[in-house]
């Protein structure tokens, strides 16, 4: 799939090139297009690696006090991410939309 969008995106740049002018249509895509693949490529084949999405989903969701929790994404400001407050008021986990965190409120008995 991803290959596939790449290589639309890469032929609609072309087709635009080819319709700004002289010397826009001799730029050279194919030295960019050619790292880009490979990169991808080399991504999607290595399977012995766990893609972020299920390196997230195995830590299991965070018990919280409060309705209410303030996201960073990691105790150091400088690896984590905007604050993001989310608000527990459901049943199912509430999930950080920039890290994919999830959260439940922890009730009281």
């Amino acid at each position: 799939m991803a290959s596939s969008l790449l290589r639309s995106l890469v032929s609609r740049s072309r087709s635009r090139s080819s319709n700004v002018g002289a010397a826009l249509s001799t730029r050279n895509y194919s030295l960019v297009t050619n790292q880009i693949s490979n990169h991808t490529a080399k991504w999607m084949q290595d399977t012995s690696k766990k893609s972020p999405m299920e390196l997230i989903n195995e830590i299991p969701p965070i018990k919280v006090e409060g309705r209410i929790v303030a996201c960073e994404g990691d105790t150091d400001p400088a690896l984590g991410h905007p604050i993001e407050f989310i608000c527990l008021d459901l049943k199912e986990p509430a999930v950080c939309k920039y890290c994919g965190l999830r959260y439940v409120q922890a009730h009281h008995h």
